[in-house]
Formats: C-alpha cells, sequence, structure tokens
C-alpha cells in the first residue's frame, strides 16, 4: 500500500492507495451487492482507503456518537411537547399529535446515521442526522468487511488490521428487540435498485433475529376497510419499516391514512424531528458551544447573518441538493427541488482534502449505540449522489 495522503501532520487519517481486487465486481454480484455502480458510474471505490487509529475511533467517533444521540433526545422531548417547534421543522400540523404520541409511548428506534467532518486532529463535527431513511447501509456493514478479509487473505493488508464495524450483529440485536409482534412487512419504493437492496439487506438481518418478515413495495400497500393497511394478499400490515421518508409521507394523499390505520413503524414517526435539518438550530441553541455541533440558525434569525463562512441548507431536503456555502474565497451551490419548507444556516466546516477528494464520515448508530462507519467521499466540497463509497480500516 502507498500513502497518497501527503503530510500525516495535516491529514491524521490516512488515505491510502491499494490494488482493487480484480474480481470485486463478481464478488459483489455474489453477494447481492448489485449497486455498486449505477449507470457505470463509480460507487463502490475500494483503489483506496482510509486508515485510521484505534484512538480515534473511540476516543473521538463513538464518543461524538453518543454525545448528539443524548442530545438528540433532548431535543425530541422538548420539540414534541411544542407545536410551534413542530411546525418550524416542517412537521404538520395534522401529524402533531401523532409525533408526540410516538414520543410519549417511546416507540423503538432502530438505526441511523449521522454525518460528520473529521481528519482525526479534532473533534467531528456534526453536518447533519440521518435519522430516517438512511442508506449506503449494505456497504457499510457487509461488502467493506468482505473487502477487508479477503485484502488480509490475499496478503494487501496486515493481519491484526480492523474495521469499525459491528453493525450486521448490531442490527440483528435491535430487530430482536425492538417489539414486533406478528408479521414484519418493508417496503421501498419500486424504482430505485439502492433502496430495494437495502430494504433486502434489512430483511435478512430480521430474519436472522428469528422475525418473520415479508417484503414489498410502497406502491403495493392498500388500505383495508377498517383503516388498516393491508399487503398484496389483503392481510393486515401491523408493523412496517418503510424505507421512505416520513416527510413524504405526511404529505402524500395516503399518508393521511396513518394515525388511525394501527400501523406500528419503524422509524417511529418521532424520528422526524430528528431527520430534517431544523434539528441543527435546536440543537445550538440548546447545546451552544458543545464541541461535536457548528453553530446554525434558522435562515430568518438575524444571527445567521452573522456567519462569515456559511453553508444554506434547506429544512427538508436529500443527497446534498439545494445546498450553497458562502465563505471568503469560496461560493458553490448545488441544484435541486427542495427548500419551500425553509432553510437553515449552519457554521462553514470545511470537509479535508485528500488531492481533490472530499470524505464525510458516516457513523452508524443502531439503537441508539455507535455500531460502525461508512466513508463518502466526493470531488466537490458537497457531498451528493455521486458520491463514491471508499472502505476504511483501523490500522493495527
Amino acid at each position: 500500500m502507498a500513502d497518497s495522503a501527503g503530510d500525516p501532520a495535516t491529514h491524521p487519517v490516512q488515505r491510502i492507495d491499494i490494488a482493487p481486487r480484480p474480481d470485486w465486481k463478481q464478488t459483489a454480484e455474489a453477494h447481492g451487492f448489485t449497486f455498486h455502480s449505477p449507470e457505470d458510474d463509480a460507487y463502490w471505490d475500494e483503489s483506496a482507503c482510509y486508515a485510521l487509529t484505534l484512538d480515534q475511533v473511540e476516543g473521538d467517533l463513538e464518543p461524538a456518537v453518543e454525545a448528539v444521540e443524548e442530545m438528540c433526545f433532548e431535543v425530541v422531548e422538548r420539540v414534541a411537547a411544542d407545536e410551534m417547534l413542530m411546525s418550524r421543522l416542517g412537521i404538520p400540523a395534522s401529524f402533531h399529535q401523532y409525533v408526540a404520541d410516538s414520543w410519549r409511548y417511546r416507540e423503538r428506534n432502530l438505526y441511523g446515521r449521522m454525518d460528520f467532518a473529521y481528519d482525526g486532529s479534532g473533534s467531528p463535527k456534526l453536518y447533519e442526522y440521518n435519522a430516517d431513511t438512511p442508506t449506503a447501509l449494505y456497504e457499510a456493514s457487509i461488502f467493506q468487511w468482505v473487502w477487508l478479509e479477503q485484502q488480509i487473505e490475499r496478503g494487501h493488508i496486515a493481519e491484526g488490521t480492523d474495521q469499525f464495524n459491528s453493525l450486521h450483529e448490531q442490527l440483528i440485536d435491535a430487530f430482536g428487540n425492538i417489539g414486533v409482534t406478528g408479521k414484519l412487512h418493508l417496503a421501498a419504493v419500486s424504482d430505485s435498485d439502492e433502496d430495494r437492496g437495502t430494504v433486502e439487506y434489512l430483511a435478512d438481518c430480521a430474519g436472522q433475529a428469528g422475525l418473520d418478515v415479508e417484503q414489498l413495495t410502497m406502491e403495493e400497500i392498500g388500505l383495508g376497510p377498517k383503516g388498516a393497511f393491508v399487503d398484496l394478499w389483503d392481510q393486515p400490515i401491523d408493523w412496517l419499516f418503510k424505507l421512505y421518508p416520513w416527510e413524504w409521507l405526511m404529505r402524500d394523499d395516503f399518508g393521511a391514512n396513518v394515525p388511525a390505520s394501527g400501523c406500528h413503524f419503524i422509524e417511529p414517526a418521532w424520528k422526524t424531528i430528528l431527520s430534517n435539518k431544523g434539528l441543527l438550530p435546536v440543537l445550538w441553541e440548546m447545546f451552544e458551544g458543545h464541541p461535536n455541533l457548528l453553530p446554525a440558525y434558522f435562515a430568518d434569525d438575524p444571527k445567521a447573518d452573522a456567519l462569515e463562512s456559511r453553508v444554506i441548507k434547506p429544512i427538508l431536503g436529500r443527497e446534498g441538493a439545494n445546498i450553497s456555502i458562502e465563505a471568503p474565497g469560496t461560493s458553490v451551490s448545488s441544484g435541486g427541488d427542495y427548500g419551500k419548507e425553509g432553510y437553515v444556516v449552519q457554521q462553514y466546516a470545511p470537509l479535508p482534502d485528500y488531492g481533490g477528494r472530499h470524505p464525510v464520515f458516516g457513523c452508524w448508530v443502531v439503537a441508539s449505540q455507535p455500531a460502525g462507519l461508512g466513508i463518502r467521499e466526493d470531488n466537490g466540497l458537497i457531498t451528493t449522489d455521486d458520491a463514491r463509497f471508499v472502505p476504511h480500516i483501523i490500522l493495527p
């Protein structure tokens, strides 16, 4: 392996060149990882890996996840009791009580991904929390572990090298403890290979936990005569994992049936408080100065104008769309269809630059515990759906 990260004092986390496995595409297909190269564009990229130390994982990343998760619980407690704040976060009034009840009943959550700016030289800084429908899960949990094992077996990575990755085991445990009774249905939209692949993987985890599972698409969910959701065989859907954002469901005509359906959802409705960028200014207001947070304000707050270097993000947005960076010497923006619910402004904390490659550290959370790391790398300063997944190692 060759170090391509430059001065290690500048980037304590190394980016290391490594030869890809010549049979990696066949291996991916054999493992069911079929969305590795959408439209022949690189998504999975094993021409390099990021190398961390155990101290960076246990001393920086895991404590950051734990701290942010604890703060988020306090945010949910506050927002669930405040209808004005729920509206501020883009939650429709017709769902306020439903969201509040889901928190009051402490409905259990499954997983999420916190995206941090981090290069090993300081505290990880939270960009956002993908708390509802995060993808890049299978590749983080399974395929980068397969990559590590095979590269060790083939002598390209040293024996004793590890990975921040207990995702698979923790997902199985979480499914076993989430309280599902009867059948668990799992659904994604029909036109996304990545979403379908993610749901297939989660269904496998749930099955390994001993649950009775049934997969279908969101379009195949029907409404029974008594208001319950039903599957293709008109069987009631009592428990549903939906890889479909709460903010979309709450605005769909079909979604109006959710509160009276009697269905238990994974993720629970209170996760919608955490899965939008409105979380960021509320976190900063409640925990100003915390080392894992960046100053953030709603766009109409005068304090937002005082940020000389700033990032403007839609309250409800996905995959890097409709984001603008305004900083001395830097002006970048991305297109998209989001933003009608308003914007937040966050202090600009640049991603590290490894020769024009900018990695964001996605730390996985399962049942509110740190569970693993997936690194996505973009050529631009905004991480978009064109970003590549690059594996990582923990140096022995």
